[in-house]
């Protein structure tokens, strides 16, 4: 009896935060992915299409072209992680001023990205303060928002700026963790300092590279919708359009709620499919 008590109990706990999740994840996916079989206005003039919208995006080019995009953003993820890593561990070994430089790089973290696009879109526009800057010196303005190397170099530059802080802190507080008698130990043992991190301190660290991986890889997927629509509104054409940013476009403007869903589907397998392989790998690594 107490045993089943006890269960009601972790039941009602429970219950409220998979209500929440049923409610504001789970329906919406699961109508998400009925109304992607549908074209219409979403205005109750929804019609059965079957997988229309689907063969659809095998011929969108701005679907390509987002998914071009998504791809180069991905490849830049060993920066995303390896930087605030190295920022760490310099703050870690005490550099002069650490605390401040602590505090600099996750003031970023605090600002909405509607601020952080409004203050680069002054800095990175052709009349702009870095043009301004370089002017001054005798060197050619460029149109950093015009051009589509430049301008979608310039969003993720921004938007690594705008998140490192967070994997800063979290790798700090990874660092804190790792045993010091095991570092005292490759000391005494005669390993050199570049050693002790590469062979002590950084295996150490895996669980935390790896949640940062993760965490990062679903963040850069999913939050750069509002730097986008301040900094380039997806363009120069499609130079800097995202899925995400995509399905606004194909929802808000052109007002194709069926088409919209077929895209965030896709973008939820793909995301759900990538985090699938980086647990794995997490699980394997855990496990060896």
């Amino acid at each position: 009896m107490a045993n089943r008590s006890e269960q009601r109990i972790a039941i009602l706990f429970v219950l409220p935060a998979v209500a929440l999740v049923a409610i504001f994840r789970m329906f919406p996916l699961a109508w998400g992915f009925l109304l992607s079989f549908t074209s219409g206005d979403g205005a109750g003039g929804a019609k059965f299409v079957g997988l229309d919208n689907y063969r659809a995006l095998t011929t969108d080019a701005a679907f390509h072209d987002s998914l071009i995009n998504t791809l180069i953003l991905l490849a830049t993820l060993p920066i995303w992680v390896m930087l605030p890593l190295l920022l760490a561990i310099l703050i870690h070994q005490g550099v002069p001023g650490g605390k401040l430089f602590r505090a600099v790089y996750f003031f970023p973290a605090v600002l909405s990205a509607v601020i952080i696009g409004s203050i680069f879109n002054v800095v990175l526009r052709y009349d702009g303060s870095l043009n301004a800057a370089l002017r001054s010196v005798g060197i050619e303005a460029v149109d950093w928002l015009g051009q589509g190397a430049t301008a979608l170099a310039c969003l993720i530059a921004v938007q690594l700026w705008a998140t490192f802080g967070m994997s800063v802190l979290i790798f700090m507080a990874g660092l804190s963790t790792v045993s010091s008698e095991l570092v005292e130990a490759a000391r005494l043992d005669g390993a050199k300092p570049g050693q002790i991190w590469w062979h002590v301190i950084l295996p150490a660290m895996r669980p935390i590279l790896e949640f940062v991986a993760v965490v990062t890889t679903i963040g850069v997927l999913t939050s750069m919708f509002g730097l986008i629509y301040v900094l380039t509104a997806g363009g120069p054409g499609t130079a800097t359009t995202l899925p995400e940013f995509l399905i606004w476009m194909e929802q808000g403007k052109m007002n194709r709620p069926g088409y919209a869903a077929a895209i965030s589907m896709v973008l939820f397998v793909g995301m759900a499919g990538l985090a699938y392989v980086q647990i794995r790998i997490m699980s394997r690594n855990a496990n060896a």
